[in-house]
């Protein structure tokens, strides 16, 4: 009887020590060589140390758990505890999570992290708690370039063809204004798209352009940056209000303190980037400055078309922001 007894004090031990501990499963769309996965090996540490090992962080890179999409919709329901989101892929959510999203609104990147660190940036993470997300920061994958099949140099050069982009209003009337047809496709799937001559161009970061091998099957990549692609790190609000506040506390600042170091690491890998893609078939050169203003010009009509759904008063307050940061 006393050999029964100590038995199931063994097995309510460790039936306890096991529920003390909670996983955070958490999703992003890159390779496991991605600053963002860096990052988030960085976040993972830093929670396991601050909670003493009570929260333990799993990586799904790959878009392992869906797509990001659908990790979205798995987080408001608390299946996914926690992840970063493009920006773009969010407005299907929140449509002022757009706002990042609009064609050469930031100048450059320390401007683009300054505004986003802002209270205008505070302003757009705690519009998620409306859709069932706690947003938190701003990760990136950095400004996007153009890739295509011919020279880019003015913007009737995308007149007639078709570009793939991500699932974003924003970004199919961005290639719209420029005379293409945005065709939207999967990003596990935009290489094959390309190969096969489905589309002609896209748009992406130097990360995804490397890392999927889309310059293998592109003639050209335009160095445009034309804009932004930035991530929401997000925890599932379900998820986060059932935790303590202290261990909310630990979350909110290891996400934030990690940052900084995401942003580094996007910067240092794309001169390697920019290499890769020198030594490869593919045509690389730069957007040319003096027609920069005509790409504005053409995509200026986007801003205008989404003042609504971002919000006017958001826009105007974004656009006086963004003219403090360039004049300081």
């Amino acid at each position: 009887m006393l050999l029964a007894v100590l038995g199931m004090s063994a097995i309510l031990l460790t039936n306890e020590g096991a529920a003390a501990q909670t996983i955070l499963k958490f999703h992003h769309d890159l390779p496991e060589d991605s600053a963002q996965h860096v990052a988030a090996e960085r976040f993972r540490d830093l929670v396991a140390e601050r909670t003493d090992g009570a929260i333990e962080v799993k990586i799904f890179p790959n878009n392992s758990l869906g797509d990001d999409v659908q990790a979205t919709q798995q987080m408001q329901f608390g299946a996914i505890e926690g992840g970063i989101v493009p920006t773009a892929k969010l407005s299907n959510f929140q449509p002022a999570m757009q706002l990042p999203d609009l064609p050469f609104l930031f100048p450059s990147p320390a401007i683009a992290h300054a505004f986003l660190d802002s209270e205008i940036g505070d302003e757009l993470l705690a519009s998620l708690d409306a859709v069932g997300l706690k947003g938190v920061t701003f990760w990136e994958s950095g400004f996007k370039q153009f890739t295509c099949n011919n020279p880019v140099k003015v913007p009737s050069d995308f007149n007639g063809r078709k570009v793939r982009v991500m699932e974003s209003p924003i970004i199919i009337a961005q290639f719209r204004a420029m005379g293409s047809t945005p065709v939207p496709i999967a990003f596990s799937e935009t290489y094959t798209a390309l190969q096969q001559g489905v589309v002609d161009c896209q748009e992406n970061p130097l990360v995804s352009i490397v890392k999927m091998k889309f310059h293998e099957v592109q003639s050209d990549v335009v160095i445009s940056n034309h804009a932004y692609l930035g991530y929401a790190l997000v925890f599932s609000k379900r998820w986060f209000e059932k935790l303590d506040e202290a261990t909310q506390t630990i979350l909110v600042d290891a996400a934030r303190e990690v940052t900084a170091l995401e942003r580094e690491e996007t910067a240092k890998r794309e001169a390697g980037y920019i290499e890769t893609i020198r030594q490869s078939r593919a045509t690389l050169s730069e957007l040319p400055a003096d027609n920069r203003g005509a790409f504005e010009k053409a995509t200026r009509s986007v801003h205008d078309e989404f003042r609504d759904a971002i919000g006017a008063e958001l826009l105007d307050k974004t656009y006086r922001k963004i003219d403090e940061l360039t004049d300081s």
